[in-house]
This record gives C-alpha cells, structure tokens and sequence, in this order.
C-alpha cells in the first residue's frame, strides 16, 4: 500500500518539562501579583509581565499532547502536513501545529443481511462481520473527506466517519463476491465448482482481499471478513427448501435401494453356498422381488406362511 505518510521529526520534548515551566510561570504570576498588591504605586514592568505571563500559560499548554496505546496524531502546520505522531506518552510540540488524532485500534462491524443475487441469479440474503482498523493516518485524514463526512473534528465523529464508509464498500465488495458464486451445489451445474455454502474458507479469503483494495484509499485495513449469514430470499425460500427435501429424499432412497440389492445378493450367495435350496431363475427372481419390496417399503412388512410346495 503506497503511503504519504511519515514519522514527526519536529521539535517535541517531554511535556512534563512543560508542564513544570506552566507551573513556574504560575508561581512567578502569583509572587508578582502579591508584591503588586502591597504597592503604593504598581510598577509598570510588573504590570506588563503578569498578562505576558497569562499569555505564555495558554501558549505552552496548547502545545501539550497526550497519546494512549494504539494512538495517532496527524500534525499540520497552517495546511501542510508534518508528520504522524505515534510514539505514545506525554509530549510537547509546536503550540501552531494543530493535531487530528486518529484511533488506530481494531473495530468490528457487523453487516445487516442485504439481497444479492447468486451466479445463477437466484436471489438470496447474505451478510458479514468486518474486523478493521486504520493502517494509513494520512490517507485516513486527507485522501477522503472524513473531516466533511464526520461534521466535527472530534475523534468519535471522525471515526464514525471512517465507519459510514467502511458500510458502503462493504456492502460493495460483498455484492460483488456473492455474485460470482452459485448459493450450493444444487443450483450448481459443475459439482466441481466452489458455492457459497461449501467454500467458506476460500469466499473469506477473496472477500477480504476485495475488502482491501476498496479500502486502501482510505487507508484502512480489513483483518478479517467472513460471511455470518446466509439463507434463501423469503420469496423463494419455501420453493428451495421443497427442493431440498425431495434431494434429501432421493439420496435416501438411493442409499436404501444400494443396501437392499447387497443385502438380497448376500442372501442369495449364502443360500447357494450352503445348499440350503435350489432355486430356478424364476423362484430366484421372486424372492428377489419379495425382499426388495421388505427391505425397501417404508411400513412393515406382514408375512404370509405358503402351507403348499414351492411350486404350487
């Protein structure tokens, strides 16, 4: 990811020094008031130096920063860009410098479920959970109008900017991978073909990368994405799931139908092996028939005992 932006290498002490010459000022403020106090006639000079000093305050207190754990500070001198601030700490820098700050810690967004179309141009509902997090301060602040979009300047606002356009290309790049796959393999004519239900790891995969290249002109990040929802659109969600119980029921019966053939041919191996009978073709293809139709009929079966000979 190509990058504008770069380490703050301006002036910038430690903002406890600052801090103990704010409180200095503040002492030296409050002896010469008092002395002022006690006089007749005030001099001049006192007179002037305790505004000057009140004016020195505010000046260095402008120019103390503090910056938290996975913190940044974008710094811009009167509209050219200085810098990035990342070191964390308290810190004290140019007063004229003004500062954006920017979270760089992982958030997650969770997409509400929106209508897509599949491959074969089934419609079906699909929805996404986003792990992100700003990797490129510059970008963030001045590649898109996040400053516009969030209103304020505030870092909340800023960030829900960040946010606002985080859903859109998500929304995006999500309608744009669920269109290149069929929803599963029924609506699939290749068997071969990854679908959305069976290629879980592959679909993240790409949606992830996708997820990156629409937001790198931002310069935010996408760690992780995985599709968390997936059904059928309710208008044809009654229709698929009829179709999926006549699949189911046909896998059942094929599964039955294989394990009765074994079974019957088993039963026949044996009888002949053993010596038990010796059956014509015709009495073997009706015990054939008499055990396809046990084995494979859904009721119970009722026997009936034949008090004759075989042939009668």
């Amino acid at each position: 990811m190509e990058t504008k932006e770069f380490e703050f290498k301006g002036f910038k002490i430690s903002g406890f020094i600052a801090l103990f010459l704010i409180l200095a000022v503040i002492a030296i403020d409050i002896i010469l008031f008092s002395k002022a106090t006690h006089m007749s006639s005030p001099d001049l000079l006192i007179g002037l130096t305790i505004p000057i000093s009140f004016l020195l305050i505010i000046f260095l207190a402008i120019g103390m920063v503090k910056l938290e754990p996975n913190e940044a500070r974008a710094l811009v001198f009167f509209g050219k860009y200085r810098g990035t601030l990342r070191e964390n700490g308290f810190w004290y820098i140019n007063p004229l410098l003004s500062k954006k700050r920017v979270s760089l810690r992982a958030r997650n967004f969770d997409a509400e479920a929106i209508k897509v179309n599949d491959k074969s141009g089934n419609p079906i509902l699909i929805g996404l959970v986003l792990v992100w997090r700003v990797k490129d301060v510059y970008k963030s602040l001045f590649e898109i109008d996040s400053q516009t979009m969030s209103n304020q300047g505030s870092l909340s606002s800023t960030m829900k900017a960040f946010e606002s356009f985080v859903k859109v290309q998500a929304d995006a790049a999500l309608r744009q991978v669920a269109g290149r796959y069929n929803y599963d393999e029924n609506s699939n004519p290749n068997e071969n073909d990854v679908t959305l239900r069976s290629g879980a790891d592959e679909i993240n995969d790409e949606l992830t990368d996708t997820l990156n290249e629409r937001l790198s002109i931002a310069g935010i990040e996408a760690i992780e994405a995985r599709i968390n929802y997936l059904a059928y659109a309710p208008e044809i969600a009654a229709v698929m799931l009829r179709r999926q119980q006549a699949d189911a029921i046909i896998a059942a019966r094929e599964k039955i139908v294989e394990g009765a053939v074994s079974m019957v041919k088993l039963a026949l191996d044996h009888l002949k092996e053993e010596g038990v009978v010796e059956l014509d073709e015709e009495r073997k293809a009706a015990m054939v028939s008499n055990l396809l139709v046990v084995l494979c009929s859904e009721d119970n079966a009722q026997p009936i005992v034949n008090a004759g000979t075989l042939y009668n």
